[in-house]
């Protein structure tokens, strides 16, 4: 399918205003870095606590992420967590902001959580509390503190005992939710129990099953990693490219790409997107994305250079970008079609990502007929070989 059989534009022609807009949207993106003091990096990146919270049934996303906000926790990133064995989707983890080290900080994110979820959700009762956050202390001190059973002097033992019981019923029978205490029946506690527990428990539809910390020394080490897995991409193109064509074409084409990776962080800051590990994969996307189609045009231009020896290099290239217009858009197009509905119904959780490859492959597909290919053009110019297509490299003739 070709949607342009007769094209004849003069790319070339137009890459000073290529470059123009270019520098123009590297240097808007670097006002905006330094202005907000640099990119606004994930928990997986600059630290945080990590809080796990299953729910009874589906996770209200949307309800728990306003709730947050109000709570003075809008930075807060949440996620739904598939089970894959069971294929429900009934956990989230939310990360909060660095807060603290060690234990203290897995306290205070736990106890935020608690309180916005109970804020959020309504769950609470007051004086009481949540049998699902109760640890065997807490649940034995009451037990023996209100002795339904009338132990006497054996209720220390017998109640601890009683209280490890019914919490491994809770974590493991029930996967840490029991949603009424008459539940507990089935775990040996007795009416009495049940009603002793009642007076101090409450029972909610969520449980949080694991606190964990990412550190600050974590996440600059992954940050580092991904500038290093990026750089390694780069680079292996660069030979890969060199060797298929000519050094002059993988340079080219890598300054593209870099230029293509830059933009998009801009934007990123621009929009105040989150920096994350899943963005740094979209990233990683749109450097292959946007090599293909360079790739593309310089295989063209190969092509064409052996039909169309006399002809100036920079006629060669124009036609050959203007024979593969119709594939360019065809292919760019439905991909930007596919994201573009990632990006507006994916959700909250999706959306950086989606953003990226959005941005991604407009300027992945500009770059390439827009930088790459004038680069190219230039550098012959300047080296004095753009009078015809004869005087190129060994490689363009084999």
């Amino acid at each position: 399918m070709e949607f342009f059989k007769q094209v004849d534009l003069d790319w070339m022609g137009k890459a000073k205003y290529f470059f123009a807009l270019s520098l123009a949207l590297l240097v808007i993106g670097c006002v905006s870095w330094i202005a907000k003091g640099g990119l606004y990096y994930g928990i997986d990146f600059k630290g945080g606590t990590l809080v796990y919270v299953r729910f009874a049934g589906t996770p209200p996303v949307d309800q728990l992420r306003g709730g947050l906000v109000k709570e003075g926790l809008g930075e807060s990133v949440i996620q739904p967590i598939s089970d894959i064995a069971t294929r429900n989707s009934n956990e989230v983890m939310i990360g909060l902001e660095q807060k603290g080290q060690g234990s203290e900080a897995l306290d205070a994110g736990k106890t935020a959580i608690l309180n916005a979820l109970h804020a959020t959700l309504g769950s609470g009762e007051v004086g009481k509390q949540d049998f699902n956050a109760a640890g065997p202390a807490a649940i034995s001190d009451v037990l023996i503190r209100k002795d339904p059973l009338s132990l006497g002097s054996a209720a220390a033992d017998r109640y601890a005992q009683l209280a490890r019981q019914l919490v491994a019923f809770r974590d493991k029978d029930s996967r840490g939710i029991v949603t009424s205490l008459d539940n507990l029946s089935s775990a040996g506690a007795s009416a009495a129990v049940i009603a002793a527990l009642r007076a101090a428990f409450y029972t909610s539809n969520f449980a949080i099953t694991n606190v964990e910390i990412v550190g600050p020394k974590v996440g600059s080490e992954l940050r580092r990693q991904a500038v290093l897995v990026t750089l390694y991409a780069l680079g292996g193109m660069l030979v890969y490219i060199a060797f298929r064509f000519e050094w002059v074409y993988g340079a080219a084409a890598v300054l593209a790409v870099f230029h293509d990776v830059l933009i998009t962080l801009g934007l990123f800051s621009i929009f105040h997107f989150e920096i994350s590990l899943t963005v740094i994969a979209a990233l990683l996307t749109l450097v292959g994305y946007s090599m293909n189609d360079t790739i593309v045009i310089f295989d063209r231009i190969r092509e064409n250079m052996r039909l169309m020896r006399r002809e100036p290099f920079h006629a060669i290239v124009n036609r050959s970008i203007n024979q593969t217009l119709s594939r360019t858009i065809l292919t760019s197009g439905l991909t930007f079609l596919t994201v573009m509905v990632l990006f507006l119904m994916g959700g909250q959780v999706l959306r950086a990502f989606s953003f990226a490859l959005v941005i991604g492959i407009m300027v992945g597909t500009y770059s390439s007929f827009g930088i790459a290919a004038p680069l190219v053009v230039a550098w012959n110019h300047w080296k004095g070989q753009g009078a015809t297509a004869a005087v190129t490299g060994t490689r363009s003739r084999q």
